[in-house]
């Protein structure tokens, strides 16, 4: 049983928005939140970029977003759609015959930006392309490419500004009979996007894409990412996500699935639950969780592993893990199984025998999901 059916201060509330489809992932509704990336290859680099969208697929990532900026990328991306394990999202900025392109080639989603996508009349062109191919789209707001009347009206980006340019854009593609869209505001800064994606679902029940854009290095702008969508998801809002960091897209998407499995919102792979370490640890606290992440990538079922360096707090944190490593004294520690003191291990072999039970508790979990079926 979740632990959210027991302790009713853990609940979150989802906003209700209607589910429209990228591909074959479902979004919005009470469909799970996806979690995304972009490519940052070449995109005429199809090698590169299909070895980066796997990359990323096998991370987690349940969508990949790849740049169209000119002719030669919108050939290339026929091939990279076809080799690639998720649905790609066609990224168009300032020419929008690229998004018919991208339509054509097999674009799962066409993200296109109100403030530099053209006017109606060509809006109205990737419309019909989108139509005529069965792709969706995505109307991206951002801060910094605002329209420039919205910029005269309000004098800078604010979010009645982005709110405004996304109910803007939402009228011309209900205007013409589609639907199949959703919505996302994203700024650099982290007041302004939680105020804006505020307003926006508040404006709209279309699904809704988050993100902090440009949110900076791996560590920086994970700190930012994880206060502004930690925030946004924490009040219901969000049904597909995508961390903006200056580093490799794999990194990306653990930093969304850690984000989503703090609050409950997605269950993938080891959840390491660890203390920082102190002078009383019983072994190397530090180097053995950077091991143990390492070594257990490749599990992908939800469970959960506790590793403390001591007794004060280790024997309570195991009760709630499905294995959990508790440091003593002598050179040995105590492992826990389902919650219960199992039998005792020595520091030099502990590592190993981690990866092994954390392997055949996955294979029972998988076992137990294949049996319900």
């Amino acid at each position: 049983m979740s632990l959210n059916h027991v302790r009713p201060w853990r609940d979150i509330y989802r906003r209700k928005s209607r589910q429209i489809m990228v591909g074959n992932v479902p979004v919005g509704g009470d469909a799970p939140i996806a979690v995304q990336t972009m490519t940052n290859t070449l995109t005429t680099d199809v090698a590169a970029t299909v070895a980066q969208v796997q990359a990323a697929a096998e991370a987690g990532a349940d969508i990949v977003r790849v740049s169209v900026p000119d002719e030669a990328s919108a050939k290339a991306l026929k091939e990279i759609v076809r080799e690639s394990p998720v649905p790609i999202v066609a990224d168009i900025h300032f020419h929008y015959r690229r998004g018919i392109e991208a339509a054509e080639a097999g674009a799962a989603c066409l993200r296109i930006n109100p403030g530099n996508i053209g006017d109606e009349k060509r809006v109205k062109e990737v419309i019909k392309a989108a139509r005529d191919h069965d792709c969706s789209i995505r109307i991206g707001v951002n801060a910094g490419s605002l329209e420039k009347h919205l910029l005269d009206k309000y004098a800078e980006p604010c979010p009645e500004a982005m709110v405004e340019s996304g109910l803007e854009h939402i009228r011309i593609l209900e205007d013409n009979d589609f639907h199949n869209f959703k919505i996302s505001v994203k700024a650099s800064d982290v007041f302004l996007s939680a105020a804006a994606y505020q307003g926006i679902a508040e404006a709209t029940d279309a699904p809704i894409h988050l993100g902090i854009t440009e949110a900076g290095g791996l560590v920086s702008g994970t700190i930012k990412s994880a206060i502004g969508l930690g925030n946004l998801l924490w009040m219901g809002i969000g049904d597909t996500i995508r961390v903006s960091l200056s580093a490799d897209p794999v990194e990306e998407v653990k930093v969304g699935f850690e984000i989503l499995k703090s609050l409950g919102l997605r269950h993938r792979g080891v959840n390491i639950i660890s203390c920082p370490s102190c002078a009383r640890q019983g072994f190397d606290v530090i180097k053995t969780v950077e091991e143990l992440e390492h070594r257990l990538e490749h599990i992908k079922t939800p469970m959960s592993l506790s590793i403390i360096g001591c007794v004060v707090n280790g024997p309570g944190e195991a009760l709630m893990t499905d294995v959990g490593f508790t440091g003593g004294g002598a050179g040995s520690g105590m492992v826990y199984l389902a919650g219960k003191a199992s039998h005792k291990m020595s520091n030099d072999q502990m590592i190993d025998h981690i990866v092994e039970e954390v392997e055949k508790k996955a294979a029972e979990l998988d076992a137990a999901v294949e049996a319900a079926e």
